[in-house]
């Protein structure tokens, strides 16, 4: 989601843009968009309403609790072929379904997306890297990320990272260490909130999430 997404990749060197287009629409969404936001919220309140839903349906934890209260997971399916298709879910650390991210391919789209009526400068750039999960305290995992500058210091690239790759960028001791590691690419990235949000669907937070401050929490909701 872009919330983290944004200061994550600024901390790693990696680009996060907004389209170019219109900068003044509000976080509400317009008539064009409102059966979009409408939809979506009860379909993937229905289909995903746990956490444990959206694991069995392909989606992993990679992330802990950003600044919004929310913990990403993703299907590493970056192309959202339709409504029903986000390619990232949102979860509180009570494990309730906030909001999700829909994404299409920089390769595939080099202007931003027209697509299910949502306003083209919704959609915003992030550049390339790697997602990682180590092994950490109790159970727990820490989650990360590195851009393209760490992933050379390993001799790896973030096109095809390696558990070896990390461990020699110093971002893991050992091989054992690394749960899970992928390339998040370079996507065109929508946010939307589903449930309800006096900012608007589309705003960045959310004044009635409250961030509860558990980083590192087991993925057991």
């Amino acid at each position: 989601m872009k919330r983290l997404i944004s200061s994550l990749l600024l901390a790693f060197g990696v680009l996060f843009a907004g389209a170019a287009a219109d900068e003044k629409l509000s976080g509400h969404p317009t008539a064009t968009e409102a059966p979009f936001v409408r939809d979506v919220a009860a379909d993937l309140t229905a289909r995903f309403a746990t956490t444990a839903a959206a694991r069995k349906a392909g989606y992993i934890r990679y992330t802990d609790e950003d600044n919004t209260g929310a913990i990403s997971y993703a299907n590493r399916q970056w192309t959202s072929k339709d409504e029903n298709h986000p390619s990232q879910l949102w979860y509180d650390v009570k494990g309730r379904l906030i909001g999700a991210d829909f994404s299409v391919l920089q390769a595939d789209s080099p202007a931003a997306p027209h697509l299910f009526g949502v306003d083209p400068s919704r959609w915003q750039k992030i550049g390339a890297h790697v997602h990682y999960g180590l092994v950490g305290p109790n159970g727990t995992t820490i989650y990360g990320g590195a851009g393209a500058k760490t992933m050379a210091k390993g001799g790896g690239t973030v096109d095809r990272p390696t558990a070896a790759a990390l461990v020699a960028a110093g971002i893991a001791k050992s091989t054992s260490d690394v749960r899970f590691f992928f390339t998040f690419p370079a996507i065109w990235d929508l946010t939307v909130w589903v449930i309800p949000n006096r900012d608007g669907a589309f705003a960045d937070a959310n004044p009635d999430v409250k961030p509860a401050g558990k980083p590192g929490a087991p993925d057991s909701m």
